[in-house]
Formats: structure tokens, sequence, C-alpha cells
């Protein structure tokens, strides 16, 4: 059974930081594609950051610079570090990954930046 648990969200400042955390299991981890979403209230879910499994990393534009996207394969998890953090990164960050052409999603962690 697959499944993908985050954790980090909260409140927080504009300018703070926040280190987001999904522990995944039932997937073969290591050889896996990892990526955090974003949903915005009343928008669409949108990519913010992509691990491969060989570690190579892609952003979205409006969070080059300020997010790191980083892996722990011993540890099953993957990060998404949230720097210099603006109000409009609000919204709900969720985990994703695909297994076999199968998408998979965690429950989300809200983070709200207050200006």
């Amino acid at each position: 059974q697959v499944q993908l648990v985050e954790s980090g969200g909260g409140l927080v400042q504009a300018g703070g930081s926040l280190r987001l955390s999904c522990a995944a299991s039932g997937i073969p981890f290591s050889q896996n594609a990892m990526s955090w979403y974003r949903q915005a209230p009343g928008q669409q879910r949108l990519l913010v950051a992509f691990v491969s499994g060989g570690g190579s990393t892609t952003y979205a534009d409006s969070v080059k610079g300020r997010f790191t996207i980083s892996r722990d394969n011993a540890q099953n998890t993957v990060y998404l570090q949230m720097d210099k953090l603006k109000p409009e990164d609000t919204g709900i960050y969720y985990c994703h990954t695909v297994v076999h052409t199968v998408l998979y999603w965690g429950q989300g962690t809200q983070v709200t930046v207050s200006s």
C-alpha cells in the first residue's frame, strides 16, 4: 500500500522559512521521482518542485532561488525547504509520485504566509 505523509506546514510571516517533509512507504523510493505541488484557494494544483530518482531538480519559476527540494533515500523522505516566503506561497502543499502509471498524492499540509 502506497502512502505519502506530509508534515511541516504552518503559519509564518513573509520573509520566513518552513521545511516540509514527505515520508513515503510502499514504493521503490530511491528509483522514483518525487514532486511537491501547491494548491491555492480557488486555483488549480500546480507543480512547485521536482526531484528525479537520480537527484536532478526542477522548480517553478516563482520559487527558483527560494525553495530547495531534496531527498533522503535512506529515510524514504523528500523535503521542501522554503525560504524568503511570500504571501502568494500560501496554499496546501501536496507530495506526489507516480508508480507504474498510477498517480499518488499525500493528504496535503497547509502553508499560510502572512504579510
